[in-house]
């Protein structure tokens, strides 16, 4: 629709310009990735951890390259790698050689 003199102000879905948004937006997201990272700290960490690593990584336009990073996501993202990785030298800790075995 944008042919022989016709620009796209009429019609901005010709180019691109407007898409159909669903879900939460970046800033949002980064926000729900700082709650799961703090509270993955005290209940649940093997999957708060992650869960706030993704909601980071998804806040930050899943790109680890560019300007475009907020304070939220990138503390979402580190506070979840760390909770990850407590939770799971927890789990290797409790499941030790010799407990449980008679």
């Amino acid at each position: 629709m944008a042919g022989f003199g016709h620009g796209t102000r009429g019609y901005p879905r010709s180019r691109g310009r407007m898409w159909h948004r669903e879900g939460p937006d970046r800033a949002t997201l980064g926000i729900i990735g700082t709650v799961c990272a703090v509270a993955g700290f005290f209940a649940l960490g093997i999957v708060l951890g992650p869960v706030a690593v993704v909601c980071g990584w998804l806040a930050m336009g899943r790109s680890w390259a560019g300007a475009s990073r907020s304070v939220p996501a990138l503390v979402a993202v580190a506070l979840g790698a760390v909770d990850t990785l407590l939770a799971l030298v927890a789990l290797a800790g409790a499941a030790a050689w010799g407990h449980g075995v008679l």
